[in-house]
């Protein structure tokens, strides 16, 4: 059971907050200010932080600012009803995970939630298993059914990247700037060239397919 640190001024919430992790077997811990939230974490670890951002003492920014000092791992999640542009910049900038503006749906925000947790027990393993298919980062290996996938440093950052974030779609400029340097002469083609190759790899992959979104790019699909 993963625990999680609830930390919102609105008791009532908090408290439905933590009926509702409670009930999707999550293990919440209630704080109700960022202070109390940093003394609770000085005796305890948590597989994510779900934090307001409005609060007394200390506001769910100093709480992340100071939380980064010493910890740039756990997850946090912040949950508020500040919508605008400038305060999830600054949340993102300062090392939150995802942002959720109030009002919310129970059950989006424990999508959320999965998501999280999936992606975080991903880059504490360095390892991913999809089907028949098992990628170890720290090896860049690739095996299907026990025999190794033969792939290219950059198949293999591409597939673990789609890997990771199924579901999600990359556009193919994203996908240049992350995986060929700005210097590069690769064009939108090349892309789609390397993407055509991968596919070509891993059509003995039963877990997963690798999806065009037209007019946008690629994603990862699971089966």
């Amino acid at each position: 059971m993963q625990n999680i640190l609830v930390v919102e001024d609105d008791r009532a919430l908090n408290q439905l907050l933590c009926a509702y992790l409670s009930d999707n077997g999550y293990k919440p811990t209630a704080c109700f200010d960022g202070a109390q939230a940093l003394r609770t974490l000085e005796n305890g670890r948590f597989a994510l932080i779900i934090s307001d951002i409005m609060m007394p003492n200390v506001d769910g920014f100093e709480l992340v600012q100071r939380i980064r000092l010493s910890d740039s791992v756990t997850p946090i999640l912040f949950l508020t009803a500040k919508d605008d542009k400038t305060s999830q910049l600054l949340g993102f900038k300062l090392g939150i995970d995802d942002y959720l503006v109030k009002p919310f749906d129970m059950d989006v925000l424990m999508l959320r939630v999965s998501a999280i947790l999936r992606r975080s027990k991903i880059e504490e393993d360095n390892e991913i298993c999809v089907g028949n298919l098992l990628m170890n980062r720290d090896e860049h290996t690739a095996y299907v059914n026990g025999e190794e996938l033969k792939l290219t440093v950059r198949e293999f950052d591409l597939l673990y990247k789609f890997l990771s974030y199924p579901k999600r779609t990359f556009t193919r400029s994203q996908l240049m700037d992350e995986f060929w340097d700005f210097n590069s002469s690769a064009m939108s083609r090349t892309v789609d060239v390397y993407l055509a190759r991968l596919r070509e790899k891993t059509s003995v992959c039963d877990g997963f397919e690798i999806v065009t979104v037209h007019g946008l790019g690629y994603k990862a699909v699971l089966k």
